[in-house]
């Protein structure tokens, strides 16, 4: 949606697209969550009067120098008249080229004055092409794909959000192509779609890794190929396949992997122009039928397999069985949040995304205690759809505040909150590296849902097969925020990064 600017408040939902920070609060903005993401945000951040400036007065930190390294420009207004000047220019900015995050500093003597300025309001904004692709490139690309045995689509951020899915679909279609998603971007097509295999990497599955394992080109549209997804190495990508890089940001095409033919555009642009001029290939007729037959069973054999780990019955409850009680009892415009950590790491491709977007999940940067006030934004972007937000014990509880934000501003989510006492990464990595010699890996919390309900929201405790399931329907009956406590095994995590301590194997 369209961006909007925040006045100042002390209870707004915590992912508002723009806000207005006063100069006590600013530094927290050095964690910035929308550095990486690249998220369209502008921040107005108050700095002391004019003429206090400089002088190590109240509450003065070098706010342009802290925010510099983490957004895309730091602006401080001089005199008031140029307020919108500025703040034109910060949306400007923001929305350009990859998109990211925007500092206006406006020393707060600047409010005071009322000023006669004429506003040169943009018109309507043009469709920019994120740089036009000769016929001569799409020609060469069209080429090299038909002229492959394996050929992949590996689709990322920038298909999805450049709403870029349709035009994916249709590319995919034609050639009969299988699409594999980045990480974190598993929601890049409907999951049910017959040609989608799932995300790649850690987070993934082993049939779209496979498929990239295996692929001789890969028509890389909208990714980095970047840590999640590849961790920067050959693990979950062919080293002798021809890699076709599609992004709107030039430092991203070859970064981490050498590529055949590289292309600083709009990845959707690049999706609709191949669609032009490609023909339509039958299934039956596809070379590379028998290879599609092959991951669609594959893919087959990986559901059942998961729901088959779905039927396991202990207590406190595997994660596994929330995943499957959730993929039956979702809407169809379910919008997933889900934190980082290891039961959320777990969840990323166990879960149903089938109205795009439909999961916001973090990936290198602000993971922990995200889950839930993206939630919320989300709703408030998007009221009409189910809200589901996925968290740790650990991980809520560093934004258990919000729940009153949730009530006091009617904003119906459903957080699930899948309580194992533990820090659940930290104690994965000391459980298989460090022979369980445990160090601060354990929490104790309180009952969230309990808390929730003292909120003025609704609360579920869930110990009980089904019970998930249970919750969620009544929850979205209700139609008010509600958090369900989910009793989880501490034993049902896993070390992601093996990679980083490997030599302790």
């Amino acid at each position: 949606g369209d961006l909007r600017i925040g006045l100042p408040s002390e209870r707004r939902p915590a992912t508002s697209r723009s806000l207005k920070i006063l100069g006590a609060f600013a530094h927290n903005l050095k964690n910035i969550d929308v550095t990486i993401p690249r998220d369209r945000v502008v921040v107005i951040t108050g700095l002391p009067s004019t003429e206090h400036l400089g002088r190590d007065a109240f509450q003065e930190i070098d706010q342009h120098t802290l925010f510099l390294p983490v957004t895309k420009r730091v602006m401080t207004v001089p005199r008031s008249e140029r307020i919108p000047e500025f703040l034109l220019e910060a949306f400007r900015i923001a929305n350009s080229g990859r998109r990211g995050p925007v500092v206006v500093n406006i020393p707060r003597d600047l409010f005071n004055y009322d000023v006669d300025v004429t506003i040169p309001l943009p018109g309507s904004r043009p469709e920019l092409e994120g740089g036009a692709v000769e016929r001569a490139t799409l020609e060469k690309i069209k080429s090299m794909l038909l002229a492959a045995r394996m050929p992949v689509i590996h689709a990322g951020a920038g298909i999805k959000w450049g709403r870029a899915s349709e035009k994916l679909i249709t590319l995919a279609e034609k050639l009969q192509l299988p699409i594999t998603a980045s990480a974190g971007h598993g929601d890049v097509v409907a999951n049910d779609h017959p040609l989608y295999a799932g995300q790649v990497g850690p987070r993934g599955n082993a049939v779209a890794s496979g498929l990239m394992r295996e692929a001789d080109v890969i028509l890389a549209l909208g990714t980095r190929l970047g840590f999640n997804t590849t961790r920067y190495q050959y693990e979950h990508i062919s080293p002798a396949a021809k890699i076709i890089q599609v992004d709107i940001d030039p430092i991203a095409v070859g970064r981490y992997f050498p590529v055949a033919l590289g292309i600083v555009g709009d990845a959707g642009t690049i999706a609709a122009g191949l669609c032009e001029m490609v023909g339509a290939i039958s299934a039956e007729k596809a070379p590379w039928k028998a290879r599609n037959e092959r991951f669609r069973k594959d893919r087959e054999e990986l559901w059942r397999q998961r729901e088959e780990a779905a039927g396991l019955t202990g207590k406190p409850l595997h994660p596994e069985v929330i995943y499957a009680e959730l993929r039956k009892v979702a809407p169809r415009d379910v919008l997933f949040t889900i934190d980082a950590g290891t039961t959320g790491l777990q969840a990323t491709d166990k879960l149903p995304y089938r109205t795009v977007p439909a999961m916001l999940t973090p990936l290198d940067c602000g993971n922990i205690g995200f889950s839930y006030a993206a939630g919320l934004g989300a709703k408030v972007a998007a009221r009409q759809r189910t809200v589901i937000s996925l968290m740790g014990d650990g991980g809520f509880g560093m934004t258990m505040g919000e729940m009153n934000t949730a009530v006091m501003h009617d904003i119906a989510t459903i957080a699930i909150v899948m309580d194992n006492g533990t820090w659940g990464s930290e104690i994965a990595y000391q459980r298989d590296f460090y022979n369980r010699r445990y160090i601060g890996a354990h929490v104790h919390s309180p009952r969230f849902d309990e808390v929730m309900k003292l909120c003025g929201g609704n609360g579920y405790f869930v110990t009980e097969p089904g019970g998930t399931a249970d919750a969620v329907r009544q929850a979205m009956k209700e139609g008010k925020p509600a958090v369900i406590h989910v009793k989880v095994d501490p034993e049902a995590v896993i070390s992601f990064r093996t990679d980083a301590l490997k030599k302790r194997g």
